[in-house]
């Protein structure tokens, strides 16, 4: 969405093409009962300019409210808080060295300015060295798992780096304070204004087509290139002189056809992490944390989310908004468990976790699967990441695989699009390079999709 308001901006003729229904991705609203909210949980950060200028941009950032959060930890069958620095220092499952030592892994990584050296250390060797065996065991291994499973042998410590670095960022003085941030409405909201200011700006939107296939038409007797063509689920086809592919880096290389062998193999060459994120409306809240981290083995889920410490419980009805995500392999077995069979692993465990949590507490359960959420970042990933900028003339791909040593979030997200609408605007001499979205150098002049989800 940002990719083409900024075409469209530039006086491109834009058509904004979408497989779901609704607009946002990842990002989406849905319905939870009779409340409409996020499909999944975000939050925004005071340091977030980049998210924090679109929506000032679309008129809402005005709109956002800001809250102190707390945080806990869900470790030896014990629900701890670790909201502030005397609660760090009574932690009971490290002793003072290892506190010390684990203070010292985040402030280092906060104060790291060059990430590149990392993506060829394994997260696994870098945290057991600065924070010690024992921290390593008892804090960082479960973490690592719980998010990356056992692909947390092949990431490099660029992941942690960032995650680090972003958390970090959400201070307002050092370790003492979390300022988090929402639209009252959720993402709902925001996309609802986004569309009206694409509209207003000329730019199609067709929800509900899925591409099937996109390929070069060759026009000239010579089988010189002409246009882009896009066929649909629906059989339905449409012509562009660019098309810009937003789907993760699998579904680009099964969609476009014509692509080389090497950037087939890059495409699919990125790994990625799915989820099974169940949203869970409540009588009551559970604990008052916004994050709760779990260190604990033979938990079904990797963290426990409530929303309703952030967000004002009057935008759910004076209830509560609980996620429970799962993050699993794009064919982890749990994609084919229905909602019900889902709720059945998940509530015991989170009984024995919150002993006052009842089940006439649950109002309404639904569970999201997206196979491709976030793209790991395995090691020495920014040099085996695929060009934004294909051999195909007009044809562009660029999706969170091209967001290098940071976070999947929406900040981020919005981040990659300014930067790839920018050189794509500005670069009149198309040249191709084997890097991110930094190699973007091919200018588009006509009429340009900007395509969104294809499964």
């Amino acid at each position: 969405m940002t990719v083409a308001l900024r075409l469209a901006e530039a006086g491109r003729s834009v058509t904004l093409y979408e497989a779901a229904e609704s607009l946002g991705g990842l990002a989406g609203a849905w319905q939870l009962g009779d409340v409409e909210w996020d499909r999944h949980y975000h939050v925004t950060l005071l340091s977030d300019t980049a998210l924090r200028r679109l929506l000032a941009e679309l008129g809402i950032e005005r709109e956002m409210q800001w809250a102190e959060t707390r945080t806990g930890f869900y470790t030896g069958g014990r629900l701890l808080s670790m909201s502030n620095a005397f609660e760090f220092l009574r932690f009971p499952p490290l002793n003072l060295i290892d506190k010390l030592r684990l203070a010292a892994t985040i402030i280092y990584a906060s104060r790291l300015r060059d990430p590149l050296p990392l993506e060829h250390i394994p997260v696994a060797d870098w945290l057991r060295r600065l924070s010690g065996p024992r921290t390593f065991e008892r804090v960082w291994l479960p973490l690592l798992r719980a998010k990356l499973g056992e692909s947390y042998c092949e990431t490099s410590a660029a992941f942690i780096w960032a995650t680090i670095a972003r958390m970090y960022a959400a201070r307002r003085t050092g370790l003492k304070r979390e300022m988090f941030g929402y639209v009252p409405g959720g993402y709902g909201r925001v996309l609802e204004r986004f569309a009206e200011v694409l509209s207003g700006k000329g730019v199609g939107i067709r929800c509900g087509l899925a591409a099937k296939k996109v390929w070069e038409r060759r026009d000239g007797k010579d089988g010189s290139g002409g246009r882009i063509r896009i066929e649909f689920a629906d059989g339905s086809m449409e012509s562009f002189d660019g098309i810009v592919m937003t789907t993760p880096a699998p579904v680009a290389a099964r969609v476009c056809e014509g692509l080389t062998d090497d950037e087939r193999a890059r495409l699919l060459g990125v790994k990625y992490q799915g989820i099974v994120c169940a949203s869970m409306l409540l009588r009551k809240p559970l604990a008052g944390f916004y994050v709760t981290n779990i260190t604990d083995p033979g938990i079904p889920f990797t963290a426990v989310i409530e929303m309703s410490a952030l967000v004002d419980r009057e935008h759910f009805g004076g209830r509560s908004l609980v996620y429970l995500p799962k993050y699993v392999a794009p064919d982890d077995p749990a994609f084919a468990l229905t909602d019900e069979e889902l709720k059945r692993e998940f509530l015991p465990v989170l009984k024995r976790m919150y002993p006052a949590f009842e089940d006439a507490d649950l109002l309404c359960f639904r569970v999201s699967r997206v196979r491709h959420v976030f793209p790991l970042p395995t090691l020495g990933y920014s040099e085996h990441l695929p060009p934004t900028v294909t051999t195909i003339p007009g044809l562009y791909v660029v999706n969170s695989a091209h967001i290098t040593n940071g976070t999947l979030n929406v900040n981020e997200t919005v981040q990659l699009a300014e930067r790839f609408a920018a050189q794509l605007l500005v670069s009149p001499n198309p040249q191709r390079h084997e890097a991110g979205v930094s190699a973007v150098t091919r200018g588009t002049a006509g009429r340009i999709a900007a395509e969104g989800a294809a499964s």
